[in-house]
Order: structure tokens, then C-alpha cells, then sequence
């Protein structure tokens, strides 16, 4: 949840059962996070003051984690290579195909979104939660569980995701957080909008840059003698 503060700052806050994390800009200098564990056991502590350390350093690895998907949000131009790898079919060392996550196909793009709903969960996610949140972006389309798991399948070969041990839950990794951060944040914020530039709801100067482009396309056809589709 974001909170605007009277000072002009934002305020953001993470729950999580009874716990809650608190992140800011302290004196508009330097930015502040803070965590409050009301109940060791939310974090699977026992409550006990011999169990302080272990409290201690599951709370710093959550507010990392925290800043980790900043860090990825703020920064996740990627390198060629990674892209590649990851929207086009590969097979591995030792001949195991793994299907490609093409960047604009519809299914992939609301697996994206899905998991970047996914990215503060505590204790990860299972099947079950992640086809919830894919049937609610892909609307009217069916969502079967046998497309969920295949689409785990593919996530995993890829290395976007791992699966916890001695569980069915499932939790994004570095690539993974890059990766889905990257796709969404170009989709919704450059793709669509630019494919509606010609509408009358857009900017008017993002409709006059359109204008200028089209203008120097046709320009360079007509200087290169291609005739115009028909």
C-alpha cells in the first residue's frame, strides 16, 4: 500500500499477517526501511528470545528482497543475449528442449503480470494461486490447469523461477524478477501506448511525433521508388 505523507513523501507499507513492512525518506535525505514482526510465527519463529537471531535475519532477508525488486524495476534493461534466450526455443546441455516465453504473445504477457503480483509473497506460490491471478488478465479466455502447469514447467526450464524444497510453492529468482519486471513495464508502458498514438485520447504531442515519423517513412519510400501497398 502507498501512502502520500503531509511532508510531500511517499510512504509505502508491506503486509503480511501480523507483520508489517515500512519503507520511506527519512528527512527527504536518505531512504528508510523498517520491520515490525508482531508474531515471530508469521516468519515460522518461535517466540522465544534464544530464537531473536533467526527472527532477525529472516526480516533483513524480506526487506532485501523488498529492495531487490526495486533495484529490478528502476534498472531491468536487459542484454541481448538474456532476451534472446528466453523468447526463443532453447535445448540444454543435455538435449532438453525448453519452449520460449515470446514477449507480446498474449498468454505470456499476462504470465508476466501475474507473477509480478507475486513478487513481495512471503512464502512464494503455488498453482493454484498463480491461475487465479492468470484467469483474472486473460478474462474471457480459458485458463486450464493442465495449461498452468505446463506454463510452470516453462518458467522453471527457463530458470525464472524454483520451487521451494519440501513444497509445492514456487518463488521467482533474480532472472525471474528481471524478466517479468522488463516484459510488463515495456508492454503496458510503451507497446500499448504507442500502438494507440492515433487515437484521439493520446497526447497531442505523442500524436504529432506519429505524424513526423509517418511523414519521414513515406519520404524515404518515395525517394527509394516503393510503391505504397495497396
Amino acid at each position: 500500500m502507498i501512502d502520500r505523507r503531509d511532508n510531500g513523501g511517499v510512504l509505502v507499507n508491506v503486509f503480511y499477517k501480523h507483520s508489517r513492512i515500512k519503507q520511506y525518506l527519512k528527512d527527504g535525505r536518505a531512504m528508510r526501511i523498517e520491520t515490525v514482526v508482531n508474531a515471530p510465527r508469521d516468519l515460522g519463529c518461535q517466540a522465544r528470545l534464544h530464537n531473536l537471531e533467526e527472527l532477525q535475519a529472516k526480516a533483513r532477508a524480506a526487506n532485501r528482497r523488498i529492495l531487490e525488486v526495486e533495484r529490478a524495476g528502476q534498472g531491468c534493461v536487459l542484454a541481448s543475449p538474456a532476451f534472446e534466450r528466453i523468447a526463443h526455443p532453447t535445448t540444454d546441455e543435455v538435449g532438453r528442449r525448453t519452449p520460449a516465453l515470446r514477449f507480446g504473445d498474449p498468454r505470456v504477457m499476462a504470465l508476466a503480470g501475474a507473477l509480478c503480483q507475486t513478487l513481495l509473497a512471503a512464502t512464494g506460490f503455488t498453482n493454484k494461486n498463480l491461475r487465479v491471478l492468470m484467469t483474472g488478465l486473460l478474462g474471457t479466455t480459458a485458463y486450464s490447469t493442465g495449461q498452468m502447469t505446463y506454463d510452470l514447467r516453462r518458467l522453471r526450464l527457463n530458470g525464472l523461477i524454483c520451487r521451494l524444497p519440501r513444497s509445492n510453492r514456487y518463488v521467482l529468482t533474480d532472472d525471474g524478477v528481471r524478466i517479468t519486471v522488463f516484459y510488463t513495464k515495456i508492454y503496458n508502458r510503451l507497446l500499448v501506448p504507442l500502438t494507440a498514438a492515433d487515437q484521439a485520447q493520446a497526447p497531442p504531442e505523442l500524436r504529432a511525433a506519429l505524424k513526423t515519423i509517418t511523414r519521414h517513412v513515406d519520404d524515404y519510400a518515395a525517394q527509394a521508388r516503393l510503391p505504397r501497398a495497396s
